[in-house]
């Protein structure tokens, strides 16, 4: 039997993993998140919203800001760039990639983050509770 523990699921698409340097894109964008991606990360680490959440991680070949794998609920916290029609039509494309692939993705703005931290965790929290 292939048993792998909960915590060494494969996610990225090994094809592209290296060709679009997931690994260290990601690295960066740990080093660097946003206010808003911070506050989200120090209230949903460790478990605390009730699943184990990992911060920008690879699948297939996009990089998502909050995974819980075994929810398949992906969280994402948009910054102003993703009023822009461009990304707002990549934004659809890369959300039915993961769909697909059987995440959900619940997302919130940075203000919405910085604003409503408890009222963004209790959302997250019913989506961990919806199973679909």
């Amino acid at each position: 039997m292939n048993y792998l523990p909960q915590d060494k699921v494969f996610t990225a698409d090994k094809r592209q993993y290296g060709k679009l340097e997931l690994k260290e894109r990601a690295r960066g964008m740990r080093r660097q998140p946003t206010e808003g991606e911070e506050a989200l990360w120090q209230a949903l680490r460790g478990g605390q919203a009730g699943a184990k959440f990992r911060r920008q991680h690879s699948i297939d070949r996009y990089i998502v800001d909050f995974v819980a794998i075994s929810a398949k609920l992906v969280v994402e916290v948009d910054g102003g760039i993703h009023d822009i029609p461009e990304q707002q039509d990549y934004d659809q494309g890369r959300s039915a990639m993961l769909a697909e692939l059987g995440y959900r993705i619940v997302r919130f703005s940075n203000e919405q983050v910085l604003a409503s931290l408890p009222e963004v965790v209790d959302a997250i929290k019913a989506s961990l509770a919806f199973k679909q």
